[in-house]
C-alpha cells in the first residue's frame, strides 16, 4: 500500500495541477479584488455592496428565481423519471436518448428559438390571434425566463432522478403490496423515500446552475430580469468596476458554498437516520 501511494500521487499530479492553474489560480485572484484594489487593501468594494439597495435586489431576485425553476423542474422531472424507471431497458433507452437530444443543440440558439416562439408576432401570438384572442406579451418577463431555463435543465434533473430510482429494488415494493399495502401507500412509504436522495441531489445541480446563468435571462428578460451573472457583466464590461464585480461573485459564491453545506448536513443526517432506524 506504501509503494502504490506515490503512485497514485503521481497519476493525480497533473489533473490537480491543471485544476490549480485553470480554476483556483483565476478564483483566487478575483477574490482578492475585494479586498485589494491593486496598489493598496480597501474595503470599498464590500461597503458598497452592503450599501447597494440594486445589488441586494438583484441577489434576492437571482436566488428567488434558482429557487423558482429548480421547484418546476422538480415537479416536472420527478414523475418524468418514475414514468421511464417503470419502461422496459430498450424502450427507456430511446426515451432518454430523445430526452438529452437538445443537449446537441447549443444553448445560445435554444434561446434565440424562444425569442421566435414567445415574440409579439411568433408562433403563440399567431395561434391565439387564429383563435380570435388578443396577443399577449410572455417574451421580455420573468414567464419567458422560466420557460427558457426549464427548458435547459429539465434534462439534467430527470436523468438525475432516474439514476437513483433505478438503483431501487422494485421487490421492495411487491413486498410492500404483498404485506397489505396499496399501490400508493407503496410508492410514498416505500419508493419515495428510497429516491429523494436522487431527486434532492438532481435539484442541487439544478439549482446551482441557475444561478450562473447569464444567456437565458439576458435575451428572454431583458431588463426587467437581471440576475447576478448580467450585473457581474456589466460591471465588467461597461462601468469597469472590478471590485464590485469581484465582490458581487464572491458573494454569489459564498451564498453558495453555504447551500452546499446545509444540503450535505441535511443528507448527512438523513443518513444517519437511516442508519439508526435499520439498527433498531
Amino acid at each position: 500500500m506504501t509503494m502504490r501511494r506515490p503512485i497514485i500521487l503521481l497519476l493525480l499530479a497533473p489533473a490537480v495541477l491543471l485544476v490549480g492553474l485553470l480554476f483556483v489560480a483565476p478564483l483566487v485572484s478575483v477574490m482578492s479584488l475585494t479586498v485589494h484594489d491593486g496598489t493598496s487593501f480597501t474595503a470599498d468594494p464590500i461597503r458598497e455592496l452592503l450599501d447597494s439597495r440594486v445589488a441586494l435586489v438583484v441577489l434576492e431576485r437571482t436566488f428567488m428565481l434558482a429557487a423558482s425553476v429548480t421547484a418546476i423542474c422538480l415537479l416536472l422531472g420527478y414523475p418524468a423519471a418514475y414514468f421511464m424507471s417503470t419502461l422496459r431497458p430498450r424502450v427507456r433507452a430511446y426515451v432518454t436518448y430523445l430526452i438529452l437530444l437538445p443537449f446537441w443543440v447549443s444553448i445560445l440558439i435554444r434561446t434565440y428559438t424562444w425569442i421566435v416562439i414567445l415574440g409579439r408576432e411568433g408562433i403563440v401570438n399567431t395561434g391565439l390571434g387564429a383563435l380570435g384572442l388578443a396577443p399577449v406579451q410572455i417574451l421580455y418577463t420573468n414567464v419567458a425566463v422560466h420557460i427558457g431555463m426549464v427548458q435547459i435543465l429539465l434534462p439534467i434533473v430527470i436523468i438525475t432522478c432516474l439514476a437513483s430510482m433505478l438503483d431501487i429494488d422494485k421487490d421492495l415494493m411487491k413486498a410492500a403490496r404483498s404485506l397489505g399495502a396499496s399501490p400508493a401507500q407503496s410508492f410514498w412509504k416505500v419508493f419515495f423515500p428510497l429516491s429523494v436522495s436522487g431527486a434532492a441531489t438532481g435539484g442541487l445541480i439544478c439549482f446551482i446552475l441557475s444561478l450562473g446563468f447569464f444567456v437565458t435571462p439576458a435575451l428572454l428578460g431583458g431588463r426587467r430580469s437581471i440576475i447576478i451573472a448580467n450585473l457581474i457583466d456589466l460591471q465588467v464590461h461597461q462601468t469597469l468596476n472590478w471590485g464590485f464585480a469581484a465582490v458581487l461573485a464572491t458573494a454569489l459564491l459564498a451564498i453558495t458554498l453555504a447551500c452546499l453545506g446545509v444540503f450535505w448536513l441535511l443528507m448527512r443526517r438523513r443518513v444517519e437516520f437511516s442508519g439508526a432506524g435499520l439498527g433498531r
